[in-house]
């Protein structure tokens, strides 16, 4: 077990993972009545990724996401019950019902928002992290994105201008295997994303995505490097959803069996469990609360939704313009 993690922090890692994967879950559920609005594209099975990462952040750090963001804001501290308001089209969501799933954004988490641009999180990264070099104050700044983004030439500048000028920054590809429906092996010209961080003059790491522990250890290496002034890292993740690129993609390209097999086998919130129960520190009876407290807040958070007003015609031209 990480030393670094005490009984109190593994305790607050799975009730993080747990929740992105019951509100996951939930949406999966709910937006097959066709009730939910727009597209959705679900993060189960990522879990451990997103919460490894920004278990290592404070409230004045910032991340930017991509269109499977519901698992980065989450674990960055924005409300669930304020995302699942917003899923639903409705005025109390986190954006006040008009950004929907792939428009999440939280500024008072230091959540910049998900994404709809494909690769579109690392110059809003290197924006943040050249503001905290500016002003001194040890922050950073945390670019997620996917495999189907490590060709996008915005992540490949932002990486590169990161290392010019030597930016607190942490880029995380968060590789799934397939970006839309392809692997990395028909796209990307080597092997690991990872490789390509020499190119940047700045460190490269490989870590498994289903393992937590793995996540949290890199993420903190390169947190703590950041802060003191070391610049940026590229942290791959090799990781596989459970769902199809969006809600009602087929997944024809995946093999028959896959996604169980990966369910039973790899599933980080089941590995977590072995690993801190292993010698008594926290039993499984906790965890199992654990588990009945956020599935109780997601019905919750999915009762209150369904009851509140949608945003009303006032609201089509507010938020549109930032206010000085």
């Amino acid at each position: 077990m990480n030393t670094e993690l005490n009984r109190e922090s593994l305790l607050k890692a799975y009730r993080m993972m747990r929740t992105i994967r019951e509100f996951e879950e939930r949406v999966h559920t709910d937006f097959a009545t066709g009730e939910i609005p727009g597209f959705v594209h679900l993060y189960a099975g990522e879990e451990a990724s997103a919460t490894g990462v920004c278990m290592h952040l404070s409230g004045n750090d910032y991340i930017a996401s991509t269109h499977r963001g519901h698992g980065h804001c989450i674990a960055k501290g924005v409300d669930p019950a304020g995302m699942m308001a917003e899923i639903w089209g409705k005025e109390t969501g986190t954006c006040k019902g008009k950004g929907g799933s792939m428009h999440i954004a939280d500024l008072s988490k230091g959540m910049l928002g998900a994404n709809g641009i494909v690769g579109g999180g690392g110059p809003l990264i290197c924006g943040t992290a050249l503001a905290a070099k500016l002003r001194g104050d040890k922050t950073v700044g945390v670019c997620f994105f996917g495999d189907g983004a490590s060709n996008q030439g915005t992540i490949l500048e932002a990486m590169n201008l990161a290392t010019v000028w030597n930016l607190p920054a942490i880029f995380v590809a968060e590789n799934n295997g397939y970006a839309e429906t392809t692997s990395p092996n028909y796209s990307v010209a080597c092997e690991n994303i990872a490789d390509r961080a020499a190119a940047f003059g700045m460190p490269g790491v490989i870590v498994d995505g289903f393992d937590f522990f793995a996540v949290y250890e890199a993420a903190g290496e390169a947190v703590k490097r950041a802060r003191e002034g070391g610049g940026p890292t590229l942290i791959e993740v090799k990781v596989s959803r459970y769902y199809g690129h969006f809600e009602g993609d087929q997944q024809k390209y995946r093999a028959e069996g896959e996604v169980q097999k990966l369910r039973n086998e790899k599933d980080c919130l089941m590995q977590f469990r072995r690993h801190v129960t292993a010698d008594g520190d926290i039993s499984a009876a906790e965890l199992d609360a654990i588990d009945a407290e956020v599935l109780a807040m997601i019905d919750d958070s999915v009762v209150r939704a369904k009851a509140d007003p949608k945003p009303g015609p006032e609201e089509l031209l507010t938020d549109v313009y930032v206010s000085y």
